[in-house]
């Protein structure tokens, strides 16, 4: 359990202090219950929660995930979190820092999380979006794509996704912004060619089987 602060009346007397004894600024509904949630945070240690503003300012944190199994293992992935005065209202906007070739996450860093989107409920939280997150590397899905190149190429030849996976976390998407396509269309392009030879393969395998059964 994360315990970021202390209680209410003893942060309120160091707020003042700090303050020249001025009142300190009430909190919205919104910064109370975001209070709540990250006092009650239960992250695993792969997961971590920073504040670059400073802990004054809860609205804006970053965490940092490091999936321990799966295509992501070894990676490090960086996400910002913005949170609405209106919250639980209304979910958390969150993006990806950390570039990534990932089926649910596209290269601007929009996220396709559905507790993110039209599932949110008020009675979810930031530990709930965070697991979400995490579940992410863990079991990239490929029938809610943002990427749908990559969806396609975890589709239909997860070992070729790895590759290339393993190949974004190494530099490979340094060369990559929202005005270059050349990186993503080359990874389709060995993809499609992968696919053009298992097939050549199959149709030879074919043709070989039913020259046999004839006899000839």
């Amino acid at each position: 359990m994360i315990r970021l602060f202390k209680v209410k009346e003893k942060q309120r007397e160091l707020a003042e202090n700090a303050n020249g004894g001025a009142p300190t600024k009430k909190q919205s509904p919104g910064e109370l219950r975001l209070h709540k949630d990250i006092s009650e945070l239960n992250l695993p240690k792969s997961c971590a929660i920073t504040f670059p503003n400073g802990k004054d300012n809860l609205m804006n944190f970053e965490v940092s995930i490091r999936p321990d199994e799966g295509y992501y293992f070894g990676g490090t992935f960086l996400f910002s979190f913005q949170v609405s005065p209106v919250y639980p209202h209304e979910a958390p906007k969150v993006k990806c820092k950390t570039k990534v070739y990932h089926p649910n996450i596209d290269l601007e860093g929009n996220v396709c999380l559905n507790i993110l989107r039209e599932d949110w409920k008020p009675v979810l939280n930031i530990n709930t979006i965070i697991y979400g997150l995490y579940h992410l590397f863990t079991e990239p899905n490929y029938e809610d794509p943002l990427n749908h190149e990559a969806a396609v190429v975890l589709r239909d030849n997860p070992k070729m996704f790895e590759s290339n996976v393993r190949r974004a976390m190494s530099g490979g998407l340094a060369m990559y912004d929202q005005h270059n396509n050349e990186f993503l269309d080359k990874l389709v392009e060995l993809h499609e060619q992968d696919v053009a030879i298992e097939a050549a393969n199959l149709t030879f395998s074919r043709s070989r089987l039913k020259s046999l059964y004839n006899g000839v």
